[in-house]
């Protein structure tokens, strides 16, 4: 098919759904007719400011028969505002497919979904549905406004002109970024790389992004960043100081001191303005030369063959492609064939190894796991949206109930629990959205910190406030309707505990644990009411946390703010611990894996890691990048049994889901108000203890109208968006408790 015919097609195409055609699209297709005649080849290049809503139909019918032309490459470009919907860009753009050369949309602020380049994971599931992208700029090099590697670098013979399909989008804001909160311009799909200015000799530096620098000093001391480059990348550690090949390299070209074991100052290298935030992740770099693999220029520097040898040693020690440890994707369908014919290999080469699949067979468990990793594959924005409750049930004045922490039933799927900042306590059925139980604020219930469920009798639950007040209810006797009425059947009150943060039953179901803003810990007896002791000056600072084990009636653990983790034996009547274990920063949280085998720990700034619970030995360490915040609050906790966590902070806007046994990072999770845009940040999560990657987020808002909601998170569902949120009431945080 041949120009004339495309522009035919768009003619008959506006006949077709009845608007007028655009006299610059005739126009387009006519300097592309005479272009071939001229010169044997031809691009069209379309300016998305001279078209309107009316024009996006007719041109994604002619896209639709682009591959089949004899038109070379398709040019998407924007030079001024925009006079159509901006959501239409990305069908436009994946209609194109092949051909698809150049997008460069300057100073376009798209609709948040629009290819949601938000984190590594969201960003390469976009760019993944463009097979022909060969080139990709997050920023730009200084010395380099067009497409291609550097010429100054590689040389003129190295520039990929006519053939490169690339993207480049700058000035935009995506799903999890903004404009006011990100310094220089917010994103221009162009990672930062470092160079040495005026020099070309240094080639097997140039694909080394800033980011796998900053990572890579981590390592190894001090170091001296541009104002350029934003605070988090300040927050560096001194570990081992081992010589690495990359900093060898980096030695040959006068940005390593070997005889320090330092760096240099990175100030005269910074070499890429324009940066996107998405930069500044991690091992940026090798994440994407590793999920595009067709990919050839990456922020103008060529991808070579060590690029890409580098980079799949990076995923594999740092990321999880699928997870439980698989290779390839596979449909829900293929998994459902191989359970019911009995086999777990890709395929049965012969009868007899499939009739010895078929005898031993696999476990159910090994089959959901299955599922959910077929199903994770395929869900590259996971499912958010906030708790129903939230937007129907008011108190009296029309103030919005506001959640401080929340359980899951333990043997009930439907049912969860949260106590409220005002001291509420509420029961509901957070799949059908309907109260089960509301008991109000009594005049001693201040924020509710503390709420355990009991397992043996699962119509009782256990909760505790900030001011030391301890209450045992039972939801069957309480009515589903919000009042102030206070019900007294069915509740058991407790001594208070002065400041408590804590509180948790055993697995007998007959003693429970308090833990406070101060050294002891308190030990009930759940049928008598009574305190039975105060354990005194068990560490030397406050203890936020207190958990007992899962399977045993006495042994608990104890996080404080003062580095250290304690596990402990009722049967010694605790004057020592089993064990002392201790963090960098004061410990936030510590609990047990479900099979008691692990205890997670997370200290302050996302210090988070996994012990054996017998000796208190070190495990994983999960390597979370800290932010440099005394105050960046952490709190993890198990997800689907004991094979991953999931883990957030009080100063951020991410979950992240890490594997328990590899360390390696299975997703991020970002949370925003899609309402205002603003983001959401961690004060406490749980996993769904019966459905696999599913998961419950509090979270709450820094602006002047602040929200505390809880999200639920399903990550095996794709969304491209999440439910309108609502609204909350503005007040402080606290950071107590679990």
């Amino acid at each position: 098919m041949d120009v004339s015919s495309l522009q035919s097609r768009y003619l008959d195409s506006c006949k077709k759904h009845e608007v007028l055609p655009n006299s610059a699209v005739l126009s387009w297709f006519y300097k592309a007719e005479i272009q071939k005649s001229e010169q044997g080849k031809c691009s069209i290049k379309f300016f998305l400011n001279q078209l309107c809503n009316a024009d996006i139909y007719p041109l994604i019918d002619v896209f639709l028969a682009i591959d089949s032309s004899d038109v070379d490459a398709v040019d998407i470009l924007h030079e001024s505002p925009c006079n159509f919907n901006e959501e239409y860009v990305m069908p436009l753009l994946q209609t194109i497919n092949l051909k698809l050369r150049v997008v460069d949309l300057h100073d376009m602020s798209p609709e948040e979904n629009f290819l949601q380049v938000a984190n590594l994971w969201t960003t390469t599931a976009a760019l993944s549905k463009l097979p022909s992208l060969l080139e990709l700029r997050f920023q730009n090099c200084l010395c380099c406004k067009d497409t291609g590697p550097c010429p100054a670098s590689f040389g003129d013979k190295a520039r990929i002109a006519f053939e490169t399909s690339s993207i480049s989008i700058r000035d935009a804001t995506f799903q999890g970024f903004h404009a006011k909160e990100n310094c220089g311009d917010l994103l221009s799909l162009t990672g930062s790389a470092l160079i040495k200015e005026g020099s070309a000799k240094f080639d097997n530096l140039l694909h080394i992004s800033e980011v796998e620098m900053s990572s890579c000093l981590q390592r190894v001391g001090s170091i001296e960043i541009s104002s350029d480059v934003p605070p988090s990348l300040n927050g560096l550690s001194n570990l081992e100081n081992k010589i690495t090949d990359k900093e060898e390299i980096l030695a040959r070209a006068h940005m390593w001191d070997l005889k320090n074991g330092r760096p240099t100052s990175l100030k005269n290298y910074i070499s890429h303005h324009h940066p996107s935030p998405i930069c500044f992740e991690k091992h940026y770099r090798e994440y994407m030369v590793v999920l595009l693999p067709r990919l050839e220029v990456l922020d103008n520097f060529s991808i070579t063959k060590m690029d890409r040898e580098m980079g799949r040693t990076i995923f594999s020690k740092y990321y999880e492609y699928l997870p439980y440890k698989r290779q390839n994707k596979e449909s829900v369908v293929t998994v459902l064939q191989k359970r019911e014919m009995g086999t777990a290999g890709a395929s049965c080469p012969n009868f007899s190894k499939f009739k010895q699949s078929c005898h031993h067979g696999k476990s159910q468990c090994h089959f959901s796991r299955s599922l959910t990793a077929a199903k994770l594959g395929s869900a590259a924005w996971p499912l958010l949206h906030p708790l129903h409750t939230f937007s129907h049930i008011y108190k009296e004045g029309s103030k919005r109930l506001r959640a401080r922490q929340f359980e899951y039933h333990p043997s009930d799927s439907r049912l969860m629990v949260f106590g409220t900042l005002d001291g509420e306590v509420v029961v509901i059925n957070h799949e059908s959205g309907k109260l089960v139980g509301y008991v109000p604020s009594a005049n001693n219930m201040n924020s509710i910190l503390g709420l355990c469920w009991l397992k043996k009798y699962p119509s009782k639950l256990l909760a505790g406030s900030d001011n030391g007040c301890l209450k045992l209810f039972d939801i069957s006797h309480i009515p589903p309707i919000v009042s102030d009425v206070n019900y007294s059947a069915g509740v058991v009150t407790f001594d208070d505990f002065d400041q408590l943060t804590s509180v948790h039953v055993n697995s007998g179901d007959d003693q429970f644990l308090a833990s406070g803003y101060s050294k002891d810990v308190a030990l009930y007896d759940i049928f008598s009411g009574k305190r039975l002791q105060l354990f005194t000056n068990m560490h030397r600072e406050p203890i936020n946390v207190v958990k007992f084990a899962h399977h045993s009636p006495f042994l608990f653990a104890t996080s404080s703010f003062d580095h250290d983790v304690k596990l402990w034996d009722l049967r010694q009547k605790p004057q020592w611990p089993c064990y002392t274990a201790s963090s960098s920063c004061g410990n936030v949280m510590v609990c047990f894996s479900p099979d008691d085998r692990y205890l997670l720990v997370s200290a302050v700034d996302n210090e988070v890691k996994q012990l054996l619970a017998v000796d208190g030995r070190l495990h994983m360490d999960f390597k979370i990048a800290s932010t440099g915040s005394a105050h960046n609050y952490t709190r993890s906790y198990y997800i689907n049994g004991s094979d991953y966590i999931i883990s957030g902070s009080c100063d951020e806007n991410v979950v992240r889901i890490c594997c328990t046994q590899t360390g390696r990072r299975l997703r991020d999770v970002y949370l925003e108000d899609v309402e205002s845009g603003n983001s959401l940040f961690v004060q406490s999560l749980r996993g769904d203890p019966f459905r696999l990657f599913h998961m419950s987020v509090l979270t709450a808002s820094k602006r002047p109208c602040s929200k505390w909601e809880i999200i639920k998170v399903n990550l095996l569902a794709s969304s491209h968006g999440t439910e309108e949120h609502s609204h909350g009431q503005n007040i402080q945080s606290t950071f107590l408790g679990g």
